[in-house]
């Protein structure tokens, strides 16, 4: 009998590689400090710049049934691990550690390195794309984009559990945190959004975060939206 899953594929749209999933608003477990005539949070912010990029990359993963076989996962899971690979060295940055407590611990490369291990797939040979240099506020758009990716992780995984893999063969990486992918998550926006930046360095983070989804785009040879200039 074929399985239907058109209702699980629609909220993993909604959530894979979002940042600030479902309804913003008070009650919301994955924002913090807002009220329902509050200025709109930087964690806001780089979700309105980056909607249409995150949304067409969402929807080409899925129409990919990326999920639905282990043919179909592994191009996944190749493109999670050049992208972590990528972004690896922000989790051993100095500056970012001292904004962010227990970033190193975040890092999911050596999780997603066993993932492929797992499933006896060799990871593309490439040098990451960048070391660690970025500036500061641009590193911020980058890790916003990596993790967001967190947030779509139950789903994800009960997508997955469907093709024999779990948190400890092949789907490591979708595992979440001990305090729960809420808390994890919450830690994460409360600093950023606390983090003083200013004009330009708030259109830096932007820029960051919408080249992060460019990347992944590109790494998953989707098209991906040209960027919308900030007016």
């Amino acid at each position: 009998m074929a399985t239907n899953t058109k209702g699980p594929a629609r909220l993993v749209r909604r959530a894979f590689l979002l940042p600030a999933p479902l309804a913003l608003g008070p009650g919301n477990p994955y924002i913090t400090g807002m009220t329902a005539s509050s200025t709109p949070s930087r964690v806001q912010r780089l979700r309105d710049a980056t909607h249409e990029a995150h949304a067409t990359l969402d929807k080409a993963l899925m129409d990919r049934d990326s999920f639905a076989s282990l043919a179909g996962y592994a191009p996944f899971l190749t493109m999670q691990h050049a992208f972590h690979r990528d972004i690896d060295a922000l989790y051993a940055d100095r500056a970012l550690g001292a904004a962010f407590p227990g970033l190193a611990a975040r890092r999911r490369l050596p999780l997603l390195e066993q993932d492929l291990a797992d499933l006896g797939l060799t990871p593309v040979p490439a040098a990451p794309a960048f070391d660690g240099s970025l500036p500061f506020a641009t590193a911020l758009g980058w890790l916003y984009v990596a993790e967001g990716s967190n947030l779509g992780a139950a789903v994800l995984r009960k997508l997955v559990a469907r093709i024999g893999l779990s948190d400890t063969f092949g789907a490591r990486h979708l595992a979440p945190a001990q305090e729960g992918p809420a808390a994890h998550w919450r830690a994460f926006v409360e600093v950023l959004d606390a983090l003083p930046l200013s004009p330009e360095e708030e259109a830096q983070a932007i820029a960051g975060a919408r080249a992060a989804f460019a990347h992944v785009a590109a790494l998953a040879h989707i098209t991906a939206p040209a960027p919308v200039a900030q007016g």
